[in-house]
């Protein structure tokens, strides 16, 4: 497999559409005119992967009144997706299952971790024009800081 650079601030976001939990399709273009927060985690059932995403799930509105939809995404299937999000109570947060081609978007965007099987934990922010203007890759065993990417889009917004 060919090695693609991590993506960058600058860089025009690549599309892509993947299942959620609920085996509905999001596409990344069709959320043209919203700021995306793509929260990639490694797996599904760990604690630092189940706080990052209960933390979109519980910041939802707020993100919403800044005009930006966030998105989970690991390469776990749909089947364990459901049942993840299920036992975490995340009623309304998509997470998407980059399962096959495994790790395919993770790939694309230079954050698949090829020693490890999974992507990097990473905040990657897509604006209303489509291009990725916030870039953040945090330890594994870390739990990314909603916040910054809460302060930065409100600046974006400003």
């Amino acid at each position: 497999m060919t090695h693609v650079p991590m993506v960058k601030p600058g860089d025009p976001a690549k599309n892509f559409s993947l299942k959620d939990q609920n085996d509905k399709t999001f596409g990344l273009y069709e959320q043209s005119g919203k700021h995306v927060l793509l929260s990639f985690h490694p797996l599904a059932w760990t604690d630092f992967c189940a706080a990052q995403m209960t933390s979109l799930e519980d910041n939802r509105e707020l993100l919403a009144s800044i005009n930006c939809v966030p998105v989970g995404i690991s390469v776990d299937s749909r089947p364990c997706k459901r049942a993840w999000a299920a036992s975490l109570s995340i009623k309304h947060t998509p997470l998407l299952c980059d399962f096959w081609p495994h790790g395919a978007v993770a790939q694309k965007y230079g954050l698949f971790r090829d020693e490890n099987g999974f992507s990097e934990r990473a905040n990657v922010v897509v604006d209303k024009n489509q291009l990725v203007v916030f870039v953040k890759v945090y330890p594994i065993h870390s739990i990314p800081d909603i916040q910054e990417v809460i302060v930065f889009l409100q600046k974006l917004a400003a």
